[in-house]
C-alpha cells in the first residue's frame, strides 16, 4: 500500500461492502460530511444515514447509500461499520418509494415518541436511497 492510500473496510450487517486500499473516504454525519485522507488522526465518529463516497487506489469513485453506524480510524486503517450499504444500481426504486410513503403515513398518524423516531429513520433511509439512486442514474 502506498503512502497516498489507507486500508479501508466497509462492513454492513449483511456483507463486506469494500475491503482494500483507499485514497479518500467521505462519510455522512448528522451535521454534514467528513472526509478521511491517508494518515488521518485516530478517532471514532458516528455515521448518519446518507451518501458515502470512496476513491479507490485507481482513482475511481464508488458511491453508496449507508445506514447508521460508526467509523473507526486507527493507524492508517479505517473501519466503517454500518447497518446497510448499497450501490445506486442495486437500489430498488419502487421499494424505496413505497417505504417512503409508509414512513410518511406512519408519521402523520402521530404514534409514540419511540415509534416516531423509528419512522423518521425509515423516512431518512428511503429518501437517501432515492436521492442517491436518481443522482447516479444512467440516463
Amino acid at each position: 500500500m502506498s503512502t497516498s492510500t489507507f486500508f479501508l473496510q466497509v462492513l454492513a450487517s449483511d456483507k463486506v461492502f469494500y475491503k482494500g486500499p483507499c485514497q479518500k473516504l467521505i462519510i455522512p454525519l448528522a451535521d454534514g460530511e467528513k472526509a478521511i485522507l491517508p494518515h488521518h488522526e485516530d478517532m471514532a465518529i458516528a455515521v448518519a444515514i446518507g451518501e458515502m463516497r470512496l476513491m479507490n487506489e485507481d482513482g475511481e469513485w464508488i458511491h453508496a447509500v449507508v445506514g447508521n453506524g460508526f467509523v473507526q480510524i486507527v493507524n492508517n486503517r479505517v473501519t466503517l461499520l454500518v447497518d446497510t450499504a448499497e450501490l445506486p444500481q442495486d437500489i430498488d426504486e419502487r421499494r424505496a418509494e413505497e417505504a417512503r410513503e409508509r414512513a410518511e403515513e406512519q408519521l402523520r398518524q402521530g404514534k409514540s415518541l419511540q415509534e416516531h423516531s423509528h419512522f423518521e429513520a425509515s423516512l431518512a433511509r428511503s429518501l437517501a436511497r432515492l436521492r442517491t439512486k436518481h443522482k447516479y442514474e444512467i440516463r
